[in-house]
């Protein structure tokens, strides 16, 4: 059996699961092991309610994520996903499996192509390739059913590892929400107050957080164009072009020089 990733937390109170995955998906792939998956099916199978799941998790095992994401999908109860740290690789595919996505204000959400390690002849590199087209095919499907984005979309920001913060994930449709303290837990005396409907001070307008969205291949692009425009600069200084004359101007050189011989 591989690394145990998971654990579960009974909440009396509510009568609810808790599940928690914290750290790598999989240390080892599950893939041609039924021991592993048959041990998280049967700890899922034996309670029934609602689960919430928590995850703070940079990825791992593409095959893990799938049987997970599965599983909890034919779920007979709700399934709330609450990140509160990274839903990164494969992670990102299981929280996309919940009834209701919800995201820390602090925390971020990763979609990327699944990698692979290969090695063998051209034929071997094929496979490989053909694989790992399949498998993000796989992965557009989970992001396609949560988001209602287009396939398209979806891929390019695969292309460029795509980082979201809770506000872009949420504008996106990767999340629902982000998570917030409950209202019956704020002192009586610190209960926001009813705005006055006729306060229309713009200056007192509260604007709404920025999202962000972040691409490592966007970053890094930018950065190689700006270091081959430095270095172009930096050539030119160097090796200045000559001045172009033309064939008059050089004729009329060689007559002043031939007045002073």
């Amino acid at each position: 059996m591989k690394r145990k990733f998971w654990s579960w937390v009974r909440n009396e109170a509510e009568e609810e699961r808790i599940l928690v995955l914290n750290g790598e998906i999989s240390d080892e792939t599950w893939y041609g092991d039924e021991v592993t998956l048959e041990l998280f099916r049967k700890e899922l199978d034996v309670g029934t309610g609602n689960i919430t799941v928590w995850i703070n998790s940079p990825g791992g095992d593409c095959v893990a994520a799938a049987q997970i994401y599965n599983m909890l999908m034919d779920y007979k109860g709700n399934v709330t996903i609450k990140i509160d740290g990274i839903a990164a690789s494969a992670a990102s595919v299981i929280a996309m499996a919940g009834t209701k996505v919800l995201m820390s204000p602090v925390s971020m959400l990763m979609i990327h192509n699944p990698m692979t390690v290969a090695m063998g002849d051209a034929g071997e590199m094929e496979k490989a390739i053909e694989m790992l087209g399949s498998v993000k095919d796989s992965i557009i499907n989970a992001y396609e059913i949560k988001t209602g984005l287009s396939r398209a979309k979806i891929s390019h920001l695969m292309d460029a590892e795509t980082w979201m913060d809770a506000h872009k994930a949420v504008e996106l449709g990767f999340a629902d929400d982000i998570l917030a303290r409950p209202s019956d837990a704020i002192p009586p005396q610190v209960q926001p107050q009813e705005e006055d409907e006729d306060d229309d001070d713009p200056d007192e307008q509260e604007e709404k957080p920025k999202a962000m969205l972040f691409s490592r291949k966007q970053v890094n692009t930018t950065l190689m164009n700006k270091l081959q425009h430095r270095m172009a600069a930096q050539a030119a200084k160097i090796n200045p072009k000559v001045k172009e004359r033309s064939v008059a101007d050089i004729m009329a050189r060689l007559d002043d020089i031939k007045k002073f011989m």
